[in-house]
């Protein structure tokens, strides 16, 4: 009963331990490599801190083609131990080294990302096996590379904002779902762009030595028009990303997406629609045809400081507090589309401005009231 119990225990010990990533050594490696299957191999040494870090990612990469051991091979070699005549062999000078062996065992070597992704991408595009990986949803990140970086981030048109980065850089895989969330406020400006790119991949590093990136990550802003490129110094945070991207690109998104406070509003018509609800008689109807022809000039979002004035001057006084909280419920619900939401949110934002009359009378009264009672003291 004790040995069954502990051929038990080592068959589960076994099944947990068990790993898809083939150990080669001098004794089995020509046996697996080049013999009409092609394969990764990481040459590692066991005291290598990098080594390390991309050990359980390496792990996980076995994993992932463990459905197709028959077409691919995901193996490691320890090039400081007993597999050191093979990192001789193969001019290893560094740690962690990647190759790739075709199924002759030619060789090249692999420059991309320590990430799965970028593992998993490259074993796929030269073997034609899918990993077992469950794809994530596509970034709102722009992705640029070296194909694509000049086409977006000098477009004299628009405004990008790009992160250099390093698929191995801790600081860069704590900014990314940061800058994620940025990318999602602002996905709604077609000009004000959000992108990313891996200054470590080998293709890519001519554009990231142009741009001076010696660190990681290096944020840089490359303004519409061919302006002059600017480092991004500021807190890495959404709030602050938001607050400058905003300055730079002339929007107005606001932190967790939608639209600020200040969308929509024109401070000469904001102007107006203070005097308008202190203003009654001939005087309303002057500022309203004021504002009339001033808004001919102003766009889209003057009209709409018309529309209110209108609705107030055939006598629906009450029109503007019940629309504002009529547009207050739509906002919290949140169940419309993204540019729906833009929309109201912007209504909303004109509406305030003939709010700020009527709040600043209720305070006017409230300070008199207040007078009153403290004289009578």
């Amino acid at each position: 009963m004790k040995l069954s119990l502990s051929l038990l225990f080592a068959g589960l010990l076994a099944s947990v331990s068990a790993s898809n990533v083939v150990e080669l050594t001098p004794d089995n490696f020509d046996s697996a490599i080049g013999k009409g299957k092609p394969g990764l191999v990481e040459f590692f040494a066991p005291w290598c801190g990098h080594c390390k870090n991309l050990a359980p990612i390496y792990e996980q990469l076995g994993d992932a083609f463990a459905h197709a051991k028959s077409k691919v091979i995901v193996a490691k070699v320890d090039a400081d131990g007993a597999g050191k005549p093979l990192g001789q062999k193969y001019g290893v000078t560094g740690y962690p080294t990647l190759k790739w062996f075709d199924e002759q065992g030619n060789i090249e070597p692999y420059e991309g990302g320590r990430d799965l992704d970028a593992l998993a991408s490259f074993i796929t595009a030269k073997s034609g096996v899918k990993s077992s990986i469950k794809p994530p949803p596509p970034p709102e990140t722009l992705i640029l590379d070296v194909n694509s970086f000049d086409d977006v981030a000098l477009d004299e048109t628009k405004d990008v904002l790009v992160t250099f980065t390093a698929p191995w850089c801790g600081h860069c895989k704590n900014l990314k779902p940061i800058y994620e969330q940025v990318a999602i406020d602002f996905k709604p400006e077609g000009n004000c762009v959000v992108a990313n790119f891996d200054a470590d991949a080998q293709p890519n590093k001519e554009i990231a030595g142009r741009y001076g990136v010696s660190s990681y990550p290096t944020i840089k802003f490359f303004p519409r028009g061919g302006n002059e490129v600017e480092a991004y110094e500021g807190p890495r945070t959404e709030q602050a990303f938001v607050a400058f991207l905003n300055e730079r690109c002339g929007t107005h998104r606001a932190v967790g997406g939608g639209l600020n406070d200040e969308a929509g509003r024109i401070a000469e018509l904001d102007a107006l629609a203070q005097k308008f609800l202190g203003a009654a008689g001939d005087a309303r109807d002057y500022i309203h045809k004021e504002a009339l022809t001033l808004s001919e000039s102003l766009g889209e979002t003057a009209k709409y400081y018309i529309r209110v004035m209108e609705k107030v001057v055939n006598d629906q006084e009450s029109y503007i507090e019940k629309e504002s909280k009529r547009l207050a419920s739509i906002l919290t619900k949140r169940t419309m589309s993204p540019a729906k939401l833009d929309e109201i949110k912007t209504k909303a934002n004109i509406l305030s401005a003939f709010m700020a009359k009527k709040l600043e009378e209720a305070q006017e009264k409230v300070e008199s009231v207040i007078g009153r009672a403290t004289a009578e003291l």
